[in-house]
């Protein structure tokens, strides 16, 4: 019994992996573009047998191509010549459009896959929700969820190639199969051997011949080449974190530069790449292995079948021409029989791209449905909340710890509230709770009954979120300052008077000039920018956290008079959370958060002063 353990193991991951890939493909085949995704596969299809059909003619051409040569007959050889160039004109046109549709069934396909995960991965803020749930997780650990950016970018090209070409690959090899087996076993003719005095007949010999030559193939295949797939999985996962890692350290350049963290950062580096090659070179040792094997069943199988059929030949049983044919017909049959073998590595791939993908695709998937914290506006038939109000609060960290617990929260129209508490009780994580991205809250009613988050929290419209670090576009600084907004959405004359507003004069006159504004400003300008792009914008409620914390106490002064005066004039509010002292005068209450320890257990309650 444990020998076929092996085999129930194969085939249990076999099961998995066609079902992951058929619950990765069967949305595009149902989407908008169904009609024109199946008739590009039924065309890809059709191409594919008309490819096998040609195989098939030119099978029985050489039986008489050879003929003519062996009997020397002119006559016959000049019209297959001429056959031949119709036959091979046919394979050229179908081979050129078979490749031409099925490339382009895979870039259409990739262009909607794309679409489709970029659209999850940024709905209800799903890119931030996953960040937060992979900074728990061990990043070393085998999940389809790390490195987003390589999912969609590189494993989606890679399904969907795989996916297209081993498909068609493997309905061309049952064709071929089906198309020659019969072909070979009338050909082969039977095999006779006497044993303890009886004669025993084996008809179509050269059939079982090619199934016992494929099977074993396959079999000494897969146990040399197992170990492909969870390697390659590996590889592309550490290749992901060596690029991100790179990409962390033109990201903050600056900073790390200011550190003298350059040898830090160097061996750091050199270790991940040490890494990428480690499992590389182990990757590289099985394929070895596993070419020095392929190699070698590839070469046996040109000259197998005629040395099996030779004796008949050279007993003048059959002619050249039908030993040719039976060589052509026994290398398509065992062909097509050794397809795993011949698609092994490839297949390998495909198995640890599917996987990552579906893992990733369902971690999308669950949390979307969970609904996390996602504060929904006002329905068009619902009045609009004029006021912040929440019910009863529990927020937590990823890990359970309680933050706040019953907090309830109130800001009316025309209030200016400053939130302040020592590091990590939670002053920021509110924040995100009002802007609902952050997923570790609970909402409850008077009566302690859980309240989904879109009711426990009123938001009013038209509010703003400034985070401490402002995120800002590549391009120009007309893209940078309207963002998220299309570009379009404000003149140039309400640009620049949003500039001046925030102190930055100087880039009035700049808005085509194209740039990496995230690292060429400082963190005074970067922040004097988000907040230009607060003035532009003309909201009625800020939320700011930490928003002026690189500024000196004169901009700060100036910034928060404007940005004062601008919510109260648009009858809103304004909520900060800041450290500095000076910035306490441009509020009239106060939300003090203070530690509180119950044995074992530490959190923070909400005192609210005036």
């Amino acid at each position: 019994m444990r020998l076929f353990n092996p085999i129930r193991a194969m085939w249990r991951k076999t099961r998995v992996h066609l079902r992951n890939v058929w619950f990765l493909s069967l949305p595009y085949f149902r989407s908008e573009e169904r009609w024109s995704a199946r008739a590009l596969l039924l065309a890809c299809i059709g191409l594919n047998l008309g490819m096998v059909y040609v195989l098939v003619l030119l099978n029985d051409w050489n039986r008489v191509f050879y003929d003519a040569l062996q009997n020397r007959d002119a006559v016959v050889f000049w019209e297959q010549l001429k056959m031949f160039a119709m036959l091979a004109a046919g394979f050229i046109v179908v081979a050129v459009y078979r490749f031409y549709l099925t490339q382009l069934l895979e870039i259409r396909w990739r262009a909607w896959m794309t679409k489709d995960f970029l659209q999850r991965w940024t709905t209800h803020h799903i890119f931030y929700q996953i960040e937060l749930r992979q900074s728990l997780q061990n990043h070393d650990s085998m999940n389809g969820s790390d490195n987003p950016d390589q999912r969609i970018q590189e494993d989606i090209q890679q399904f969907t190639s795989d996916t297209v070409g081993l498909s068609l690959g493997l309905l061309d090899a049952l064709v071929t199969l089906g198309s020659f087996v019969g072909i070979l076993w009338l050909l082969s003719g039977g095999f006779s051997f006497r044993a303890e005095g009886y004669v025993f007949e084996i008809p179509g010999f050269m059939v079982w011949m090619a199934v016992l030559y494929a099977l074993l193939g396959s079999v000494i295949g897969h146990f040399i080449g197992r170990s492909m797939a969870p390697l390659n999985f590996a590889q592309q996962r550490l290749e992901a974190h060596f690029r991100h890692h790179l990409m962390r350290v033109r990201e903050y350049s600056e900073a790390i530069a200011m550190d003298r963290g350059a040898e830090f950062e160097n061996q750091s580096l050199q270790h991940r790449f040490k890494q990428v090659v480690g499992n590389f070179m182990n990757l590289l040792k099985v394929q070895k292995r596993y070419t020095w094997f392929s190699s070698a069943y590839g070469q046996a199988a040109v000259v197998f079948p005629i040395l099996v059929a030779a004796p008949r030949y050279f007993a003048g049983t059959i002619q050249l021409g039908e030993l040719m044919q039976i060589s052509s017909a026994f290398g398509q049959v065992q062909e097509s029989l050794s397809w795993i073998v011949s698609n092994y590595s490839r297949l390998a791939t495909w198995s640890a791209t599917t996987h990552r993908l579906s893992v990733f695709f369902t971690q999308m998937e669950t949390l979307r449905a969970i609904s996390f914290a996602v504060v929904q506006p006002p329905s068009a038939d619902s009045p609009t909340p004029t006021d912040l109000k929440t019910a009863a609060l529990t927020i937590t960290l990823p890990d359970r710890t309680v933050l706040l617990d019953d907090v309830v929260l109130q800001v009316r129209a025309g209030d200016s509230v400053l939130i302040r508490g020592p590091s990590g009780s939670g002053k920021s994580t509110l924040l995100r709770v009002l802007a609902g991205i952050w997923p570790y809250v609970r909402g409850w009613d008077a009566q302690h009954q859980p309240l989904a988050i879109s009711e426990a929290i009123a938001l009013p419209a038209n509010a703003v979120f400034i985070p401490q670090r402002p995120y800002f576009p590549e391009g120009s600084l007309r893209n940078a300052l309207s963002y998220p907004n299309a570009v379009g959405s404000y003149t140039d004359e309400q640009m620049k008077d949003a500039l001046v507003q925030a102190l930055l004069p100087n880039l009035a006159h700049q808005l085509d000039q194209v740039g990496q504004w995230s690292q060429q400003l400082s963190g005074g300008e970067a922040q004097r920018l988000a907040m230009a792009r607060v003035f532009l914008k003309q909201p009625s409620w800020v939320f700011a956290d930490e928003a002026t914390s690189a500024l000196d106490e004169v901009t700060e002064k100036v910034i928060y008079e404007r940005l004062l005066l601008m919510v109260m004039r648009q009858g809103g509010a304004l909520v900060s959370v800041a450290h500095r002292p000076s910035v306490a005068v441009y509020h009239q209450r106060l939300w003090q958060l203070v530690n509180v320890s119950e044995g074992s257990i530490k959190s923070h309650v909400l005192q609210v002063s005036h």
